[in-house]
């Protein structure tokens, strides 16, 4: 058996949803009238797991694993190590400083744009990702130690 690319995806989201499984045990789930805390998260790792499941079967669809070039690889550990650090810092910086820094990181620093586009799209976008969560629909987001 030759070993694919979607072989490989379909196990690590099928170990990410068995992994959200878990982590979400200790929630109540409810009743689907009154569903409880952790109704959603049950549910979002059940479909994440059946559909992996069913990208492992359609596997033979997609490139064997030999033959996947590599070349990205820097760029893609640009992203995920921007994005982790903004994932660390979340909770401390709060949203409103958090999320520019981080879309401008990858904007300025991962794609190499211009550094006033990237500091007005992100500016931008956050600003309209807060008006419509914390204004519009009143949901709250983090604050951080600025308040």
């Amino acid at each position: 058996m030759t070993l694919r690319t979607d072989h490989i995806a379909g196990l690590i989201f099928v170990a990410f949803g068995v992994l959200l499984f878990a982590l979400s045990g200790d929630l109540p789930f409810g009743t689907l009238s009154f569903p409880g805390a952790g109704m959603m998260p049950k549910l979002a790792a059940g479909f994440l797991i059946f559909f992996a499941l069913l990208l492992i079967l359609r596997a033979k669809e997609s490139a064997p694993i030999a033959t996947v070039p590599w070349g990205d690889l820097p760029h893609a550990t640009r992203v995920v190590a921007i994005t982790a650090v903004a994932v660390s810092l979340y909770q401390t910086l709060g949203f409103l400083i958090t999320m520019p820094l981080l879309l401008f990181a990858l904007t300025f620093g991962t794609e190499r744009r211009n550094p006033l586009v990237a500091a007005s799209f992100s500016i931008g976008a956050v600003a309209l990702t807060y008006l419509l969560f914390a204004v519009a629909l009143k949901t709250p987001l983090e604050r951080g130690v600025f308040g």
